[in-house]
């Protein structure tokens, strides 16, 4: 693909992610009338099947804090916890972690290169 082509996507994954963000709230916001009209808590959870590929469906299934994680790092391609650090404005060791729940997830790989270790998107 050309890079004007990989931008379009990345633009059109950012908009999605904005969307999906509005949905997300006004779903915590129901979550929240649920628990207080009804008396009890519930929890919402995500399940994402091993081994499944980074798809739309997949990053709609994802938390906001973990699916912008995970646009950021399709956006660079390879990066190191730093790296995505600096594109999501959140600490290193918060965007670590992220990384390595996406890890956990199989969604995300990671390599050692020395000292550092990078996460990328197997495609």
């Amino acid at each position: 693909m050309s890079s004007k082509a990989d931008a379009a996507i990345i633009d059109l994954l950012r908009k999605l992610n904005r969307n999906v963000e509005i949905v997300s709230r006004k779903l915590e916001r129901l979550i929240e009338v649920e628990r207080s009209a009804g008396g009890h808590a519930l929890r919402p959870s995500v399940s994402v099947p091993e081994n499944m590929p980074l798809d739309v469906t997949t990053l709609l299934g994802l938390p906001d804090h973990l699916r912008k994680s995970a646009l950021a790092l399709a956006s660079l391609g390879e990066a190191t916890a730093t790296d995505l650090s600096k594109e999501t404005s959140r600490v290193r060791a918060v965007e670590s972690d992220y990384l390595n729940q996406l890890v956990a997830m199989s969604l995300v790989k990671k390599k050692r290169k020395g000292r550092d270790v990078y996460f990328y998107i197997e495609s």
